[in-house]
């Protein structure tokens, strides 16, 4: 799949790859910060942002996708960042390609299985009758309810977009809630990865557990795990300036 992508800067390339309804944008501001350094590739993984939609999904098929977007753009060897989901692409990538990775930073995740926290999410979205909506600020206020917090709101909002003078959702929210039970299963399970990597969880956050340190530890020979502590799951969102100090030391300093 021809995957839709931004780049900025020069230099070796940088692919960052976002999270579960994100896309290309949400990376906009580090990306454009992280261009002093490196040309960086902020991609939209296949049924969100611009990239085509597909009926199937999970962490082969994206990693074909990103191969695919490695060769066509002649990109040897890259350092990749992966948030949440990305950060599971990233993993996989490294177990299918340690020729194609330089150093690989894995933003608040890890390997391990997850359970199902995002199926209210799925239906509010799915069951909103867009139809009655002309603006994303009604849309904002018929979410309010069900999900107080604004973050989580505007984050998913940043997938609504207007076409005809009509309200619809740019991202693909029927193949993602048929595939989600495969973006929640482990990666790597059977693989050992020498690849120098850090995974960078928010403190705030419970997805990198005490006992993920252990399994990190196995799977990822050459790894750390880094801790900001005033950020949530949104590491690089929520403290910007703590990630940017930590991902130009550990790709470009080390």
């Amino acid at each position: 799949m021809k995957l839709h992508y931004q780049i900025t800067g020069e230099g070796q390339a940088l692919v960052i790859i976002h999270g579960l309804f994100g896309s290309s944008d949400n990376w906009r501001a580090m990306a454009k910060q992280l261009s002093a350094y490196a040309k960086v590739i902020t991609i939209d993984l296949r049924n969100h942002g611009l990239s085509p939609h597909s009926a199937q999904q999970d962490y082969p098929l994206m990693v074909a996708d990103l191969i695919e977007l490695f060769d066509d753009l002649g990109i040897e060897r890259a350092n990749i960042i992966g948030h949440s989901v990305g950060g599971k692409v990233a993993m996989e990538f490294a177990a299918s390609y340690p020729e194609r990775l330089v150093k690989l930073i894995v933003v608040d995740i890890s390997p391990r299985r997850y359970i199902d926290t995002q199926k209210k999410i799925f239906n509010l979205l799915i069951n909103l009758d867009l139809s009655h909506y002309s603006r994303r600020r009604d849309v904002d206020e018929a979410l309010m309810e069900q999900l107080p917090d604004r973050a989580v709101r505007q984050f998913l909002l940043m997938n609504l977009i207007s076409k005809e003078g009509k309200l619809k959702w740019r991202i693909n929210l029927a193949a993602l809630n048929e595939n989600y039970h495969h973006l929640l299963a482990p990666v790597c399970e059977q693989q050992t990865i020498d690849v120098e990597c850090c995974f960078t969880r928010g403190g705030l956050a419970q997805f990198i557990q005490i006992e993920d340190e252990q399994l990190i530890a196995r799977q990822f020979h050459n790894s750390e795990v880094y801790t900001i502590e005033q950020a949530g799951h949104w590491v690089h969102a929520e403290a910007p300036q703590q990630f940017l100090a930590k991902v130009v030391e550990f790709l470009y300093y080390d």
